[in-house]
Formats: structure tokens, C-alpha cells, sequence
């Protein structure tokens, strides 16, 4: 281990991402002199944050030093680990992804990874992490960047195409659909051994394992109940998408049923499904993220009048990375990385998410094999995008960005070719401000 580390934190105006992995990284004692450099384009919420991690870091003692500031190359320089989690364009940009889709009767729930806003969520978020990666090669090239930020296969793949960072893109979806299989099943989390590999918010549990004996028979007991769709209480009721898909392909998603049900052509075509799976149409989702932002607010209130900050450790996965690389102890995560044959029946150049072991040289992905095959063709359907995506972010091309709008699941069950086309050039023009130039 280095006598003292930098990690900068890029978009840490966000109490929830900055103050997670800087706890988690302060609970280490390794780390307690580690040196955190925040930056964030919003100062107010980015002097706020600041002073909850050094409030926190007074409340427990520990040396470690907090740097502040708005410009990124600072931030980065000299850095041995960059985490992101950002939003482009912020919410202004957000709400066009989902209301001019919603005008032509495309409703999403989520709206970050696939489907129309996925497509402009991927230009705006992509172009922004690329940037951010070419200041790590100029300021610190030996750098790990630890990517948050979504959709996270497009901004992986960017990245991965564009720039020659090293680079590892982190979700929580397949350890919390764990604990949401060990809630179903009854089965302790800490007790369950599972594999899973796919693409993001769609890896499959291809394994999943209680004591040598298959779990999958005894979970298609629990949600063959009639009480999965008729009673509030039961804890699958809100998870209808997800289960209808086990039902029918045999596996279990890595994803909740909302973004599940932007990734497919099955579950969004009118408002009676959405009621019938209950899943979030644009303006439930839209008024969530306001109810969220309020929450923030009370959270940072209550956190700066609190006599202690306590430093619990959480499941996200950056701050297992930097201390396995850092203390030479091996541990495993789940990452998303280019694919180059890990998953032989996906394509080589796709992002794929699956088991990666870390230690002091680095991240190692795990060879995986063949997924089966009617998994591997659901994951196709939206690497299709996904490579659009890319192509159109390297080629600079409005018609790239339309062609992955033509070969989205969701929006081609529902529109026409034509009506796809003036859903996308109005969306081109309407976020014009906020993204890459594109001719």
C-alpha cells in the first residue's frame, strides 16, 4: 500500500453517492489519512457535502484531508482512484427524456439505460465521462477510473472505445436482486451461492444455490402463490415484470421490475399494463425523483444539526476495490468490462457485467462461457442500442442516434418508423444544449 492515497469524486454535489463511498472508504483503517478530493459543478450542494465529510471525518477522528473544488482537472491530479456519478444536463435534461417520448405515448419509469431517454441519458452521460477520462490521461494516467454513472454499458463502452483509461463500471443490482431472492425464499443472503452474467440491469442468475441444492425449484414455489398478485403484503407484489419474465425464461433478472420493463417490448405498450404490473409511467417517476431531492435536503439538515456522523460500511463496491488493490487482499466483486469472449455467445466488443476479481495488479474479469441462449438473445436485443449508441457518439451522427431509437425494444412495439423519427428529431433538437455536437 502507498504511504497516502487521492480519490477524487467527481459529481459529489450528491449527498447520497458522496457520502456512501466516502464512508465506506473511511471505515477502513487503512484509510484513515486518505486524502478525498471532491468536485462538483454545483457549489452550494458541493460546499454541503464537504462539510459532512469533514464533519464526519472530526466526529471519528481519523486524519484523512478533504480537498474542495469545481474544477476537474485539480480534482484529478495526482488522483490513484476517480469515481463518477454524475447526471448531465441535470434534471432539465432528464425531464425532456422523458416527457417528449411520453408525448408519443412511450411511458418509462426510470428512463436511464434504455428506451428513448436511455438513448439521450447514453449521449449526454457518455460524452461527459469520455471528457472526464482524456483529464485522467492528461492528469493522472495511472488512474483507476470507477464509473457510477449511467446507462452503464453505453458510458462503459464509450469509454472503453474512446479513451485508454483504466476502468471498471460498478452497479448494486445483482447483490441487492440477491437479498431481494433471499427475502423471497426465506433463504439467509450471507447462505446463498449465486452467478451472474449478462448485461447490465440484465444479467441473468445462471446459478443460484442453497447448500449444494438448486434454489431456483423452491422460488418458483414462492411466486407460483396467488398472493404475489393480489396481496400488498406479499414482498414480491410490486415485482410483477421480473417474475412474469422468471416465468417465462427460466432466470432471474438482475434488475427491479421498473427498469426491467424498459428493456423489453412486452410491458409498456398502454396504460392497462402498467397498471396490471404496476410499474411507474414518466410522471410518477418524475414526481419521485422531486420527493427524492426533498429527502436529500431533510438528510443533509439532519446530518449537519447531528451530534455524531457514525461511518457504517455499505455493500457498494468501490470501496472494496480500492482496499484490495491498496492492501494486496484479493476479493471479488461484480463489474461491468468489455466483453472479449468472457461471454462467448455476446458479442466481443459488447459490456457485459459479471464476476471480477480484484487484488494489487488490478481487475480481472472471469470467463463465464455460454449464456443460454434465449438469455444471450434478450441481451442482444439491447446491446443492439447500445452499440448504436456508441457509434453515433464516435461518428458524431444524428443518424446513428436515430437508427438506435428505430432497434429499441420498447419504442419500435409502439411506434411506427415514421413516428419514430419525429419522436427522435424533436428530441435532437429539444436537447440540443445538452449534448455532444452531433451532425
Amino acid at each position: 500500500m502507498s504511504d497516502k492515497i487521492k480519490v477524487a469524486m467527481i459529481g459529489a454535489g450528491s449527498i447520497a453517492f458522496s457520502l456512501t463511498i466516502t464512508a465506506d472508504l473511511l471505515t477502513y483503517p487503512e484509510f484513515s489519512d486518505i486524502t478525498l478530493s471532491l468536485m462538483d459543478i454545483n457549489q452550494d450542494r458541493l460546499a454541503s457535502t464537504a462539510n459532512l465529510v469533514k464533519k464526519a471525518i472530526a466526529d471519528n477522528g481519523l486524519r484523512a484531508t478533504v480537498e474542495v473544488t469545481t474544477d476537474r482537472k485539480q480534482a484529478i491530479r495526482g488522483a490513484d482512484y476517480v469515481v463518477t456519478s454524475i447526471r448531465s444536463g441535470g434534471m432539465d435534461a432528464y425531464r425532456l427524456d422523458m416527457e417528449i417520448p411520453a408525448k408519443y405515448g412511450i411511458e418509462q419509469g426510470v428512463g436511464d439505460t434504455l428506451g428513448p431517454g436511455g438513448i439521450f441519458y447514453g449521449l449526454k452521460n457518455a460524452s461527459a465521462i469520455v471528457d472526464i477520462a482524456h483529464d485522467i490521461e492528461e492528469e493522472s494516467p495511472d488512474a483507476l477510473l470507477i464509473n457510477y454513472t449511467n446507462p452503464m454499458a453505453i458510458v462503459s463502452w464509450a469509454v472503453s472505445d474512446m479513451t485508454k483509461v483504466k476502468y471498471v463500471g460498478l452497479c448494486h443490482s445483482v447483490p441487492g436482486t440477491a437479498w431481494t431472492l433471499s427475502l423471497y425464499t426465506g433463504i439467509p443472503y450471507e447462505e446463498l451461492d449465486y452467478l451472474a452474467a449478462g448485461i447490465n440491469h440484465m444479467a441473468w442468475f445462471i446459478k443460484l444455490m442453497w447448500k449444494g441444492k438448486d434454489v431456483y425449484p423452491l422460488l418458483r414455489e414462492k411466486l407460483n402463490d396467488p398472493r404475489v398478485y393480489t396481496d400488498p403484503t406479499h414482498p414480491a407484489y410490486n415485482d410483477l415484470v421480473r417474475v412474469e419474465v422468471f416465468k417465462a425464461f427460466g432466470y432471474y433478472s438482475a434488475e427491479d421490475s421498473n427498469h426491467l420493463a424498459e428493456y423489453l417490448p412486452y410491458f409498456r405498450k398502454n396504460p392497462e399494463l402498467l397498471k396490471k404490473y404496476r410499474i411507474l409511467d414518466h410522471k410518477e417517476r418524475l414526481e419521485l425523483m422531486d420527493k427524492r431531492a426533498i429527502r436529500d435536503k431533510e438528510r443533509r439538515e439532519s446530518l449537519e444539526k447531528s451530534p455524531k456522523i457514525d461511518l457504517k460500511r455499505s455493500n457498494e463496491f468501490a470501496g472494496q476495490i480500492i482496499h484490495a488493490i491498496e492492501t494486496r487482499t484479493p476479493t471479488r466483486i461484480y463489474g461491468n468490462v468489455k466483453n472479449h469472449g468472457l461471454i462467448s455467445n455476446l458479442p466481443p466488443e459488447s459490456v457485459v457485467e459479471l464476476p471480477v476479481l480484484v487484488d494489487e495488479n488490478g481487475i480481472h474479469p472471469t470467463y463465464v462461457g455460454e449464456l443460454p441462449s434465449h438469455l444471450a438473445a434478450l441481451n442482444q436485443m439491447d446491446i443492439n442500442v447500445q452499440e448504436l449508441v456508441v457509434k453515433a457518439l464516435k461518428e458524431k451522427s444524428k443518424e446513428r442516434v436515430i437508427e438506435a431509437l428505430l432497434v429499441d425494444p420498447l419504442t419500435s412495439s409502439i411506434l411506427t418508423i415514421p413516428e419514430i423519427e419525429k419522436m427522435g428529431y424533436e428530441m435532437l433538437e429539444a436537447e440540443a444544449p445538452y449534448l455532444p455536437k452531433l451532425t
